[in-house]
């Protein structure tokens, strides 16, 4: 397989976006590559957006906000770490800010939700280096910018849209949306659409998919590829990152890794195999200093780690999975609801706690979201009191996009209409629409246990709270003498449901894990445990490359600690689980 990356160097573009999902490897790639255009004598900027940006843990120094900050020991690198939280809150001060004192308090409080959504963090951040590409002063003396995390096509819909957009919200009075902060950037319309241009015009832009070789991050790469394709944005490139070497060995670990990335390759999504492409080899450290971001681009293979420099990797001890489940059989029912970023395993965990359930006697009901929950959820049930089934999230947006556009859309003109069309397409009305389904199963959790793989995010929960004001309007009107438990109270009662946040034991999933964290208890809803998944640490493997690897997990092990009281570590399995036995043996591994 090709490893050359010559061809980011040799005609690169003066602008260069990096985008893929969590934990692919999209910011170390972004800082190597500007680490050689830099070696190379080029005068490079790179902005991050990501708002799980690690920029000054990569190059070890402080990473300003605005201002572009000087690389140590790379003549001609500066760096940027755009905060997109401060700009989206800069946004709510904005917007809500003149109507304090004057609306209702509850209504300030549905806005500010309204406007604290993921949407919202990423249209605040576009505005923001938006405005640093229209700085013809800051920018003009860079030879590259690079940009750590390019915008979805959703957002670029949204921006491309001819609307009067502070109307239609205006109008928009009930129901949930993601489209807030749009109000407050009419008067930078213009800056958007030379920005949109300056990404469709290949002479100027290259635009870099970043995919671990899983079938999870590939099939995110061919989504993102074929969205940016329809508006025009032709130029990619597709990084192939973290591909474990041919090498001897006989470890199991190791040879199962491999085996299952070579197959995942081959299956490779059509979106992504007519497009130029490169493989980055798996590297046994964390990409930290000057020294490993150098080494990540290197032609030659990196150097066998001694296994005598990785001693910690056995001191690993943390509860199994099944330590959780019998903690959750203490009662007789309730909702069990699993969480957590694309690609970190929440199908097969939800999975094992739902068989282990079942094992111990209970009566279980497991549901699912994941398009492609058969392939976990081949439980072969021996348990008669275990019943699966699976929530088609596209059956129930385009029902809830009906639903809207029948009721709030009849009345729009046409500009109106698209905009309503372009907000229902957003990751925000999906997660509204599943929960709407899911809200059908919350009266199970009351006499069985119910499993949930993906919940809904606190903030969807706080903008249904908020726009449908059903828990304000059933507290209001309930009689002193009566007693209403409304699905949002039910939601927050730990006894009824119980939350698990899902992790993998690297520096991106963990970040992400913990602003959910932060998400769930903004709606008022602690988490009750975390799962660390497919650790290599637990999984004790001989490879000295994956002894390197697991070593490097014990710092995030570490913060997870910290970070909550209750926590199980699940392997890494040499095989995808498969059926009843092989998800309790995961459980009490």
């Amino acid at each position: 397989m090709n490893t050359d990356l010559a061809w980011l160097f040799e005609t690169p573009t003066r602008l260069m976006f990096f985008t893929g999902k969590g934990g692919v490897g999209k910011t170390s790639l972004a800082c190597a590559v500007a680490v050689k255009l830099a070696d190379l004598g080029k005068r490079v900027l790179l902005v991050s957006t990501d708002p799980a940006s690690n920029l000054g843990q990569v190059f070890q120094q402080e990473i300003g906000e605005q201002v572009p900050t000087s690389i140590a020991g790379v003549h001609g690198l500066d760096a940027l770490n755009i905060n997109p939280e401060s700009a989206a809150q800069a946004y709510r001060d904005r917007i809500v800010g003149p109507v304090r004192g004057l609306l209702p308090e509850d209504v300030v409080k549905g806005m500010e939700e309204q406007l604290s959504g993921g949407c919202t963090t990423e249209i605040a951040a576009f505005d923001e280096f938006t405005g640093l590409l229209s700085n013809e002063r800051a920018t003009e003396q860079y030879d590259h910018i690079l940009f750590d995390t390019a915008p979805t096509g959703h957002t670029l819909r949204l921006l491309q849209l001819p609307t009067a957009w502070s109307q239609f919200l205006d109008s928009n009075t009930s129901g949930a949306s993601c489209l807030g902060p749009l109000a407050g950037l009419e008067k930078h319309r213009e800056q958007y659409a030379d920005a949109v241009a300056q990404l469709a015009d290949g002479s100027k832009t290259t635009l870099v998919l970043v995919a671990r070789p899983l079938p999870s991050a590939l099939a995110e790469a061919s989504r993102t590829s074929h969205e940016l394709t329809a508006l025009g944005i032709r130029n990619q490139r597709l990084i192939v990152n973290g591909l474990f070497p041919v090498r001897e060995g006989n470890d199991p670990i190791a040879i199962s890794l491999r085996q299952r990335q070579l197959q995942a390759l081959s299956e490779i999504p059509s979106e992504l195999a007519s497009l130029p492409k490169i493989y980055v080899e798996l590297k046994p450290n964390n990409m930290v200093g000057m020294d490993a971001l150098r080494a990540l681009l290197a032609s030659s293979p990196a150097p066998t780690p001694m296994l005598a420099e990785c001693p910690r990797v056995s001191r690993v001890a943390f509860p199994p999975l099944s330590s959780l489940i019998d903690s959750m059989a203490s009662g007789d029912h309730g909702m069990i609801m699993v969480l957590g970023k694309g690609g970190v395993g929440k199908t097969t965990i939800a999975a094992a706690i739902a068989v282990g359930l079942a094992k111990l006697g209970h009566d279980v009901h497991l549901t699912t979201t994941d398009p492609a929950a058969h392939l976990a959820f081949s439980v072969e049930s021996n348990f008669p009191n275990l019943f699966v089934d699976r929530i088609d999230p596209q059956v129930e947006r385009e029902r809830y996009r009906q639903h809207v556009l029948q009721t709030k859309g009849k009345d729009l003109d046409a500009s109106g209409l698209a905009l309503l069309e372009e907000d229902l397409r957003s990751p925000c009305t999906e997660e509204i629409a599943v929960f709407q389904a899911f809200s059908r199963v919350l009266l199970e959790s009351r006499k069985k246990f119910v499993v949930v793989d993906t919940a809904p995010t606190g903030h969807t929960l706080l903008l249904l709270d908020a726009t449908g004001a059903y828990h304000r309007e059933v507290v209001r009107h309930q009689q002193s003498s009566g007693h209403v438990v409304t699905p949002m109270m039910r939601l927050q009662d730990p006894e009824q449901t119980k939350m698990l946040i899902v992790t993998l034991p690297e520096t991106t999933p963990v970040l992400e894990a913990e602003s959910l964290q932060s998400d769930l208890r903004r709606a008022g809803i602690e988490p009750w445990a975390w799962v660390i998944n497919s650790s290599l640490a637990a999984a004790v493997p001989s490879d000295p490359l994956l002894v390197a690897r697991a070593c490097s997990e014990i710092e995030h092990i570490d913060r997870v600690r910290e970070v909550s009281g209750k926590v199980a570590l699940v392997p890494f399995l040499p095989t995808d689980p498969s059926g009843s036995e092989q998800l309790l043996k995961l459980a009490a591994s």
